[in-house]
């Protein structure tokens, strides 16, 4: 697999409920430790997960098509959703990339999915009710076909309303269009939308509170900057961002942005983590926001960081508030977790089953995780203990 994998997913972190909330103290991280069971086969390059409030759970695959799965029936054999006539897997980056449900699923069956789409791998998010692909409603674009990788792809909605969604910096290597520090387009960025209301011709609207909004030749859809690409974030009980971006050939990197910094600059391509990358990208003056935890590549084995979520599940209470992710090559699992003080602890707990793709979490908070050639669905079991 090349550095350059990136495949997408969408996730929605589900709160547990309130009566699930203790005041349990935290366990040090070094005395976690996870252990994964494989509950489901069979998929097709799994690449995205996200929990229903009825208990399922819905899996995209690369090739368009999205799977059920439920703890009590398993995974169900025919897709619940199918969109391989709108999207192009034409390179091992392509294809459907994030998936989240609305925030009213319930009553509306309303989705949100990410895809490149035919016939040049068009960067696209779009709404279509589970089962009915034919009212699919296109809500945003991005050019993205000189290179197919490097697409981003998540997309979840915060605790605000509004949707985000990651997009890649535009492909290849080097930030080939300069693209990470330019407000002036998509590529290598997270946006936020209103997508509940419509604003003249655009089927969505940009919050007023975006951080571009008045300023000459940005976006104003964009809501953070400097990304190479984020195929993986989560959106946490605070609203906050957990981005893993991948790197290029020095580090991996976790991001962690707070509510109230919308518009931070996360620096590539002047910065690949916090080593600087590419001198003639950095600007005076400019502050570029640091990632909260990054590790290298050649003393891990590892290749392309698969960003995950925070543990809010009730079954191992001592893990709550803590970030689980991983790396596609070396499987790692990556514990990261703020001080009450200030700064950042992190802690290597385990493995997880090959090539994992992505995090997601069923509707008591508890942790699934996605092996991506394998076709995998396994559950995430958190333990705390010396």
């Amino acid at each position: 697999m090349s550095r350059m994998v990136t495949l997408l997913a969408g996730l929605l972190v589900l709160v547990p409920s309130a009566a699930a909330v203790s005041h349990t103290r935290p366990a040090p991280l070094a005395e976690l430790t996870v252990t994964s069971e494989q509950v489901a086969s069979g998929l097709r390059r799994p690449i995205a997960i996200t929990g229903l409030p009825d208990g399922r759970m819905l899996i995209a695959e690369k090739a368009g098509t999205v799977r059920a799965y439920h703890p009590d029936t398993g995974l169900a054999p025919d897709p619940v959703l199918d969109l391989t006539a709108q999207v192009d897997t034409s390179d091992n980056e392509r294809g459907l990339l994030g998936i989240t449900p609305a925030p009213d699923f319930t009553r509306t069956g309303m989705l949100y999915v990410s895809y490149t789409s035919l016939p040049s791998g068009t960067l696209t998010l779009a709404r279509l009710p589970l089962g009915a692909p034919e009212r699919r409603q296109v809500l945003l674009t991005q050019e993205h076909a000189e290179y197919g990788n490097h697409n981003g792809g998540q997309v979840a909605f915060g605790r605000d309303g509004l949707l985000y969604w990651s997009t890649g910096d535009g492909g290849h290597a080097n930030d080939p269009f300069k693209s990470g520090q330019d407000l002036g387009t998509l590529l290598g960025k997270i946006v936020r939308i209103d997508v509940n209301r419509a604003c003249g011709p655009k089927p969505y609207c940009v919050p007023a509170g975006n951080p571009f909004v008045r300023k000459p030749g940005a976006r104003p859809e964009i809501w953070l900057y400097g990304l190479r690409n984020p195929w993986r974030f989560s959106i946490d009980v605070d609203n906050s961002l957990w981005i893993g971006d991948v790197g290029q050939g020095l580090v991996e990197e976790i991001d962690h942005i707070r509510p109230w910094q919308g518009g931070s600059n996360l620096g590539w391509s002047c910065k690949e983590g916090t080593p600087v990358f590419d001198q003639e990208q950095c600007k005076a003056g400019v502050r570029y926001v640091d990632p909260v935890f990054e590790y290298e590549h050649y003393m891990t084995e590892s290749c392309s960081v698969t960003g995950g979520v925070v543990y809010r599940g009730s079954r191992t209470p001592e893990a709550r508030g803590t970030y689980i992710a991983s790396d596609y090559c070396s499987t790692l699992a990556f514990a990261v977790r703020p001080k009450p003080g200030g700064g950042y602890e992190s802690a290597t707990i385990g493995t997880f089953p090959t090539q994992p793709t992505a995090f997601g979490t069923d509707v008591d908070g508890e942790l699934y995780v996605l092996s991506d050639y394998p076709g995998w669905l396994s559950r995430v079991r958190i333990d705390a203990g010396a």
